[in-house]
């Protein structure tokens, strides 16, 4: 088939970075996104590491290296879609006498769906690094299964079980704290308080700005069509420039959370959302240090090593 009308089944959530590739504005050079909706996009992401389903996935980035390391065939993009700050998805019973986060220490804590999942990631990291919990002595206690079924749990990884309700869990004091999950009772709150300006405080201190997705591609792609790697950070690129221009001029008619989000760290940084492996490789090392430490990989890895080699030197 000729590059020129190439097409890849692809997955990306629509928000304001893609919304020129959503809508057509911005086409990759030489091939086509053929679009597939999916409106729980973790699940997209179990669809791709168990079956290769897509050409091009957005993928949470610990989905991706730990997918990697179990030999999944896809390779990544440094296309990072999707940054946060994950102070505030820590959440406590405030009857259950947890005044701090080193007060977790000896609890059962939950994490939504899986330990693997990036945003629990990133909040043990912040209890661990900005807090000095010891991530050992708490037992994590898990309401899903993982993306990467070849994946195994460290010891003090647990599932929930099946007729157990981890938000219940946690309203009824049960449980005193869980990562990831969402609560309208009265006597669940945040662990850390003013999260979001915590976060930013985090940003301008030590430039601690988490990635949470990141683009994929099939090896097999990859290797069919070599110009893919580029041609697709291009395009992502190219939609993201798109968005800040937008985004600068205030010129976004109905903003998102994430918008805002966005807004608040230009006031910080020039660029919210940095692609390519340098601007990124501190933040891309820690990751994979809390994921090593964190017993989710058995190994350290390189980022040449889990990057197509095409964008290494690429940013946009």
């Amino acid at each position: 088939m000729n590059n020129k009308s190439h097409p890849l089944k692809t997955v990306t959530r629509t928000q304001g970075n893609n919304a020129a590739l959503k809508d057509g504005r911005v086409k990759p050079d030489g091939f086509t996104f053929e679009f597939e909706e999916v409106p729980v996009l973790p699940q997209a992401f179990r669809r791709m590491v168990r079956t290769l389903e897509f050409d091009v996935s957005e993928m949470a980035l610990t989905t991706y290296l730990t997918a990697r390391e179990h030999g999944v065939e896809l390779t990544a993009l440094p296309i990072f879609l999707v940054r946060g700050f994950h102070h505030g998805a820590i959440l406590h019973n405030v009857k259950a006498g947890i005044k701090s986060p080193k007060d977790l220490e000896g609890k059962k804590v939950g994490v939504n769906r899986g330990y693997t999942v990036t945003t629990g990631v990133w909040a043990r990291a912040i209890l661990q690094d900005q807090y000095g919990v010891d991530l050992d002595k708490i037992t994590w206690v898990l309401s899903g299964d993982e993306h990467v079924q070849s994946w195994q749990a460290p010891g003090n990884v647990v599932p929930l079980g099946d007729d157990k309700n981890m938000e219940g869990m946690l309203a009824s004091g049960e449980i005193p704290a869980a990562i990831g999950v969402s609560s309208d009772h009265p006597d669940v709150q945040p662990l850390i308080a003013n999260a979001t300006e915590v976060g930013l405080e985090a940003l301008r201190a030590s430039g601690h700005y988490p990635i949470n997705h990141l683009v994929v591609v099939r090896n097999e792609v990859l290797q069919q069509h070599p110009d893919v790697a580029e041609s697709v950070f291009n395009a992502f690129a190219e939609s993201k420039r798109l968005y800040l221009e937008q985004l600068r001029a205030g010129s976004i008619a109905k903003p998102t959370a994430i918008d805002r989000l966005h807004a608040q760290v230009m006031e910080v940084i020039d660029d919210p959302l940095p692609y390519g492996i340098e601007p990124n490789r501190k933040i891309l090392e820690e990751l994979i240090d809390h994921a090593t430490r964190q017993k989710i990989l058995r190994k350290p890895v390189h980022l040449n090593d889990v990057f197509a080699k095409a964008t290494w030197n690429l940013t946009g």
